[in-house]
């Protein structure tokens, strides 16, 4: 149960109304109606957000998005992102190879931005030259910035939504054992 008021749209003052109506298609999840105490930190948040990742595959996305929030335990999180990943075409036993540190199933591009994403979850403090040296045989400087911030996103939101008590929206997912 949320640990604050969540701002549902019968309720909403109409800034915020315009913001769920217009971005959100007036289906606003759990964590944009918390963001909603703060109308100008969710207008901005939602355009950071929509930004963020996007000149990478989308499925290297979902990959960094779930590693990370299974590193951090992010409930809310994970379960958006499995939802999403099956579009871009990551299946139960991806997940199930993520939830090990198994990326062994993926290709080489993306096992060392997963492999990167984890240490920069973990430890940013320990990335070095070496580090780097690997991203860019895949990616340019552009996609290096943006595979930090996503990592930086996702451990962004997986502060924010499980500690508010945020629920899952949907049905959820099940990672096979």
């Amino acid at each position: 149960m949320a640990r604050i008021a969540l701002i549902e749209p019968d309720h909403a003052p109409p800034e915020v109304k315009e913001i769920y109506e217009q971005k959100l298609k007036g289906k606003p999840g759990n964590a944009q109606k918390a963001l909603a105490h703060r109308p100008d930190m969710l207008k901005n948040f939602l355009g950071f957000y929509a930004s963020v990742g996007r000149s990478l595959d989308r499925k290297l996305y979902e990959l960094i998005y779930i590693r990370t929030s299974m590193i951090n335990g992010c409930h809310y999180c994970l379960q958006h992102h499995l939802a999403s990943s099956k579009r871009a075409g990551l299946t139960p036993d991806d997940w199930k190879a993520l939830q090990a540190g198994d990326y062994s199933r993926f290709t080489e591009k993306e096992r060392t931005a997963v492999a990167y994403s984890e240490k920069l979850t973990r430890d940013p403090h320990s990335v070095n030259d070496a580090d780097f040296a690997a991203l860019k045989k895949h990616f340019n400087d552009a996609e290096i910035v943006d595979l930090h911030l996503l990592t930086g996103l996702a451990n962004l939101t997986n502060r924010f939504t499980d500690p508010l008590g945020l629920e899952v929206e949907f049905p959820e997912e099940q990672i096979p054992q």
